[in-house]
């Protein structure tokens, strides 16, 4: 077994789990399925990107813990998180015999885990689901919190529920093969949560820029369990976005105007993110909520880890009614998350027009 393993509780009552974050789970994922009351039949769905590093090697972890599981690979990209792939894996549910106590095991970035985790809230009216992710994104972001959605052609994320995971293996083994752009990508939310939450974690970053961009274990080990202990704390206090956990969003609404503009195929989420916060800094000076130098050190940081801060491929107009289409948007008014300092946020339905598309043009690419 893993040495070392820090573990991450998600409290949320009946739906409370863990989150075991370490450099070799493979007993601790065993030794928990075996412990749960699980039917033996189960789908393991993965993409063509991971399935071909992990897939094998997880079907047999799975086998030794009792289970009988059918590996269900889906084409990488995110273009396969729509419904037509859900109709897919539905299929595939129903030819394997899955029952309500089958449980669906999402072994992949954030489009798996999030389409796989539709397919669990969804089939039977809601089957177990435990997460597997192996990109630092999904480890630090859509594997935690019980968010799961399929896109929509006219917007990200429309159709998906809450629906938490029985547990989250965080196996820092598997991104040995992540690409760089990969990791930077991950490092995009990571550097959020230092924003909203802990100035303290936000220092640790900055100070650590080397270490945090090579995924050096201890440095790894901390910036995953801290973003996640995070997290964990806001979805504790806010499992369905009434209030707190909106902050997580810091960043997300200009960010995902940039993923639609430019078709979800020029930048990764957490490139659109870390545009996204360079805006939201940017629109928070122009209200006076905080110093330019504050934004400064925003900026510094995301640059300093390798993340652009603006887009090309964009426009005001089109970023600018894109917006509207947010489901942070309520009534016609957008709620933007906004900064009062590293480590402190709010949020505001007041922000006017002329200042939202000058902060826009802040974060496109001059000719």
């Amino acid at each position: 077994m893993a040495e070392n393993i820090r573990e991450v509780r998600v409290e949320l009552g009946k739906d409370s789990y863990t989150i075991f974050i370490g450099h070799g789970l493979e007993d601790a994922l065993v030794s928990f399925v075996r412990n749960q009351h699980y039917s033996k039949r189960t789908l393991l769905v993965t993409d063509s990107n991971v399935g071909r590093l992990y897939a094998e090697k997880v079907k047999k972890l799975l086998q030794a813990a009792g289970l009988e599981p059918e590996i269900a690979e889906v084409p990488a990209g995110e273009e396969t998180k729509c419904l037509a792939q859900a109709e897919k894996l539905y299929t595939r549910c129903i030819e394997a015999g899955l029952d309500r106590k089958s449980p669906i095991f999402a072994l992949g970035g954030g489009v798996v885990g999030d389409l796989a985790g539709f397919i669990a809230a969804t089939y039977m009216r809601g089957v177990p689901f435990v997460q597997l992710p192996t990109s630092l994104l999904a480890q630090v972001d859509s594997s935690v919190g019980g968010k799961v959605a399929v896109n929509h052609a006219l917007g990200k994320n429309l159709i998906g529920a809450f629906y938490q995971p029985d547990a989250v293996f965080i196996d820092l083994n598997l991104m040995k093969s992540l690409p760089p752009r990969e990791v930077r990508t991950g490092l995009g939310e990571i550097i959020k949560y230092g924003v909203i939450y802990d100035a303290d974690f936000f220092r640790f970053l900055e100070e650590h820029e080397q270490e945090v961009l090579n995924l050096e274990p201890e440095a790894a080990v901390h910036m995953i369990a801290r973003s996640c202990e995070i997290k964990a704390e806001v979805v504790s206090q806010d499992e369905k976005e009434a209030g707190l956990r909106r902050i997580l969003n810091f960043g997300h609404t200009i960010g995902h105007t940039i993923e639609k503009e430019t078709g979800y195929v020029r930048y990764n989420h957490g490139e659109a993110v870390a545009i996204g916060m360079a805006g939201a800094a940017a629109i928070s000076v122009q209200l006076g909520l905080i110093p330019q130098s504050t934004a400064d050190r925003v900026e510094r940081l995301i640059s300093d880890l390798q993340l652009p801060l603006t887009a090309g491929g964009c426009t005001v107009e089109g970023m600018y009614r894109d917006i509207f289409h947010d489901k942070k948007t309520v009534g016609g008014r957008v709620n933007w998350v906004l900064m009062e300092d590293i480590g402190r946020v709010i949020t505001r339905n007041d922000v006017s027009e002329p200042v939202v598309r000058q902060a826009m043009e802040h974060c496109i690419t001059k000719a």
